[in-house]
């Protein structure tokens, strides 16, 4: 019982804001190569919403916040 709290856990404190991260390293290496697309917008937008869910302040793309 306790090693399935735990398991849980680990995947929301470092799994997930790692895939975050990942997949906005993605988004940008995409959009770097050939341009913004559907493909780096839904990178970029579910990196914001895994970051929003887990608490994670959305970052202001541009350092005003």
């Amino acid at each position: 019982m306790i090693w399935n709290f735990a398991r849980k856990i680990v995947l929301t404190a470092i799994l997930v804001p790692l895939g975050a991260a990942g997949a906005r390293k993605l988004s940008d290496s995409i959009e770097r190569r050939r341009g913004a697309n559907r493909v780096s917008r839904l990178l970029r937008q579910g990196a914001d919403t895994a970051q929003t869910l887990f608490g994670r302040k959305k970052r202001s793309r541009f350092g005003f916040r």
